[in-house]
Formats: structure tokens, sequence, C-alpha cells
């Protein structure tokens, strides 16, 4: 199948998924906080297709982060039946669909940055690398934190659904952490995936 067939179906299911995500979601404000990064992200991938075009393994996972967010949106992450499931198999005290959420919120990131570090040709050196990845993924965590203080300040307690702390004290803590074993399990995982994909680019006629 070529790259702008699979791209389109993807973009179109992503559309679709996030349209039955929205019909009845669980609360509305909410639904639209948590999926406005699918929105976003969405017409920008479309407008660089051909100026930027992404690895088919970056593509995949933008996919698969997209399918958890628009999953917490409709239910709100405390509700999500998967997170119940787990819950009940980990024996687990609370639901734990938002720290699967968080481990993506590095997971994926991390191969985006990776991406354009070595595309872009800003940094030599393997472990620089790493380093910088983590550092680009460590400050969306924390913008993302800060945004979510920005809505409780606004909200009041109409933001309990959109934070999802389930009253943990130490719920930021434990997000940033999570988003930092996403960028780890990433690079450990995938990174000799991705550089045998990065390598297409600059091969000739590629």
């Amino acid at each position: 199948m070529r790259r702008g067939t699979w791209l389109a179906l993807g973009a179109a299911s992503t559309v679709l998924l996030l349209l039955v995500s929205g019909w009845a979601p669980y609360d509305r404000a909410t639904w639209l906080m948590e999926v406005l990064p699918v929105m976003i992200v969405l017409p920008v991938l479309a407008l660089s297709r051909r100026r930027f075009p992404l690895t088919p393994l970056l593509y995949g996972c933008i996919f698969v982060h997209a399918l958890v967010l628009m999953m917490g949106g409709a239910y709100t992450y405390a509700r999500v039946p998967l997170g119940f499931e787990l819950q009940e198999l980990l024996h687990l005290a609370r639901n734990p669909y938002d720290k699967i959420g968080h481990f993506f919120q590095g997971f994926v990131p991390a191969l985006a940055a990776r991406e354009i570090l070595i595309r872009g040709e800003h940094v030599r050196g393997a472990r620089m690398l790493g380093f910088l990845v983590v550092c680009v993924v460590l400050a969306i965590s924390a913008v993302y934190e800060l945004i979510e203080w920005a809505a409780a300040l606004a909200l009041g307690q109409g933001a309990d659904e959109f934070l999802g702390t389930q009253g943990d004290p130490w719920d930021t803590q434990s997000d940033m952490f999570l988003a930092l074993i996403g960028a780890c399990t990433a690079l450990l995982a995938l990174g000799r995936l991705h550089d045998r994909q990065l390598a297409r680019f600059r091969a000739p006629g590629a």
C-alpha cells in the first residue's frame, strides 16, 4: 500500500473515532480538553506531510496516542473501562488509565523529538541525543501539568474530571515520572528501528 493511501486511511480513521468519542462523552468540556491535542496535531500532520513527512513508526505511534487520548476524553480518565479491568487485575487502589496516558505522553514525543533532532542535524552523538530527547519530554510533561493547574484555578471543582487525580496528592509527580519512563522505553525499545526508517530519508532518491 502506498504511503499516501495508508496515511489517508489513518487520518480518516482518526477523524471517525474522534467523532465517535465526542458523540456522547461523560463530560463535554473534559472531552474537548482531552482531545484538543488530536485536533491540533491532525491538521499539522496533514499540512506537513509533503514538506516534512514522518517515519511510518512515528505516524503509527501518533495514531495509538490519539486513541488513548480519545478514550480518556470519552469516558474521562478515571472512568475508562480498561482502567477498571487493570485496577482489578493488578489490585490497585485507583483506575490507572491516566498513567497509561502519561506514559504515552513521554513515549510518542520522545520519538518525535528524536526524529526532528536527527533529521535537522541539530545534535551529534547518541548520548547527547538521548539526553536532549528526555529533556524535551520532561519539558512537555511539565507544561501539561501547568495547563492542568491553570484549568484547576479557572474551573475550580469543574476541573476534577480533567485532572483525574482521584485523590492522589502525588499525582503530578507520578505523571511526570510515567512520561520519563515512556521516553526511556521508546529510546531503548525502538531506537534501532527508528534509525533504520530514518536512513531512508537520507538514501538516494528517498
